[in-house]
């Protein structure tokens, strides 16, 4: 047995908790993020409004890509907030570099024909059909069946992906960058289908 008397243990202050970096709960967050995420859907979807989906589609431009991301870059890429962080940032991507984007996509074209049929991007691709087909898919947010958009992202990402892979400039780490995100989309739109069907 110790002999050290017994003693009262210090309790911390109430801000203690509130001073340690990164103090917001991870779980709340995610939380939030996914209810943000339902809610948004679900309302353009009820309204069933073209007005509606163009301020959906416009979200990142109107709030800034830096905010959905501080929402959303975080969460499960099979959620329903994970997927929409992806669907921005392949818009926000496009728009950002659409020559780029039309080269990679153009060179991907060959190598991966199924998901280019998906993609559904206009002939020839070029900077300002793949903007417009980006554009629909945000739409198809509200008008269409979301395991139709996440499919039709995906196939463009691996179209992209397969591009980038036989030009010479991107690097593997930008290769395999597209490529998850690809993979990403593509798991949550068959699991999206699945759901739909029980």
């Amino acid at each position: 047995m110790s002999s050290r008397p017994h003693h009262r243990p210090t309790t911390p202050g109430a801000g203690f908790f509130d001073d340690i970096v990164g103090g917001d709960d991870p779980a709340l967050v995610s939380e939030a993020a996914d209810r943000a995420a339902t809610l948004l859907v679900r309302g353009a979807r009820e309204a069933g409004d073209a007005e509606v989906a163009e301020r959906l589609l416009h979200l990142a431009d109107t709030e800034g890509i830096e905010a959905i991301a501080e929402v959303w870059s975080a969460s499960p890429a099979d959620s329903l907030a994970g997927c929409l962080w992806r669907l921005y940032l392949l818009r926000s991507w496009v728009y950002a570099d659409p020559v780029t984007v039309a080269r990679e996509f153009e060179a991907g074209r060959a190598g991966a024909q199924v998901a280019r049929v998906v993609a559904g991007v206009a002939e020839p691709p070029g900077p300002d059909e793949l903007k417009a087909m980006a554009d629909e898919v945000l739409r198809g947010i509200a008008g269409s069946d979301f395991a139709d958009v996440l499919l039709r992202a995906a196939a463009f990402a691996r179209v992209v992906a397969t591009g980038r892979a036989s030009l010479p400039g991107p690097t593997e780490s930008e290769v395999r960058r597209m490529l998850v995100m690809a993979e990403q989309l593509e798991a949550a739109g068959h699991a999206e289908m699945h759901h739909r069907l029980m």
